[in-house]
């Protein structure tokens, strides 16, 4: 059985040894949903897998610091899948726009926020 403690230190050092690439930048729209607008940067970490295959989702608060904030876990009955989406230096008013824009994704989703 792993820690809770072990699990955010582990998470923190693989997003330190990655690269992020933002590809949906603030305000840019969603490339199914076009009325639905980022209202952080979104992106991935580079050389990592996610259950799509691609790299591990992550969001970025402004705060500026790179520190996991949360882990969200969405579902997506259109695409049939299920992430994880990492929140990196997000304020608690930055998490409610994330929720908020997956509910106007009509998208269920598990949040866990790092106490």
């Amino acid at each position: 059985m792993t820690t809770s403690r072990t699990f955010w230190t582990d998470v923190d050092s693989l997003v330190a040894s990655s690269t992020i690439v933002v590809d949906r930048p603030r305000g840019s729209s969603h490339p199914r949903q076009a009325e639905h607008v980022y209202p952080l940067d979104y992106g991935y970490l580079q050389g990592t897998m996610s259950g799509d295959g691609q790299g591990i989702d992550v969001w970025l608060g402004s705060s500026g610091d790179r520190g996991v904030t949360g882990v969200l876990s969405t579902i997506d009955l259109l695409k049939r899948d299920i992430e994880v989406k990492l929140l990196l230096g997000c304020s608690p008013a930055e998490i409610e726009e994330i929720q908020a824009f997956f509910i106007r994704l009509k998208m269920r989703f598990v949040l866990q926020v790092r106490s």
